[in-house]
């Protein structure tokens, strides 16, 4: 049992974790030195930078999601059922839910936007529809990772208070 909940907390901690990475030092980061040192095209350099670790970040997240979800069931089968086991297991697969309809849907439509508006669509007019709808589906992205977030911390919450 130890060595199930184990592998749950790390699969949860390596999915928040790399939320929170992402989210706080890699994007800032990589916009803020390549924008420094290459003015002309850096901004498009670590939106592609950034895109790409990003689409590759979510196959992490879906195999966090499935050993969560594997794990959890497999301590419900084999010993005490976890507290709040429904409620978790519903998190956990709305959290894998949010995550592959923003890699197998929102990023794609993203690079689809980029690629139709010629590279930057923030150098497009702000009326331009490709701008508006690359600029919608950014925010989209950004809140469907932030509810994953969130529901980790609930999640982490709960596995803190249990052994207390």
């Amino acid at each position: 049992m130890l060595a199930l909940r184990y592998v749950y907390v790390l699969a949860l901690v390596v999915w928040l974790g790399g939320m929170l990475t992402l989210g706080a030092l890699v994007a800032p980061t990589t916009f803020q030195v390549l924008q420094a040192t290459e003015p002309v095209t850096g901004r498009a350099l670590a939106g592609e930078l950034f895109g790409a670790t990003l689409a590759r970040f979510h196959y992490v997240a879906y195999a966090a999601g499935l050993l969560l979800l594997v794990t959890l069931s497999a301590m419900r089968l084999l010993g005490p059922r976890p507290t709040a086991f429904g409620v978790r297991a519903v998190i956990i697969a709305a959290m894998l839910a949010t995550t592959l309809y923003s890699g197998l849907v929102v990023l794609p439509r993203i690079d689809a936007v980029q690629q139709e508006a010629g590279g930057l669509p923030s150098r497009l007019a702000a009326a331009d529809a490709r701008r508006v709808r690359f600029e919608e589906l950014h925010q989209l992205s950004t809140r469907l990772m932030l509810c994953a977030m969130g529901a980790a911390l609930i999640l982490l919450y709960w596995e803190a208070r249990e052994q207390s």
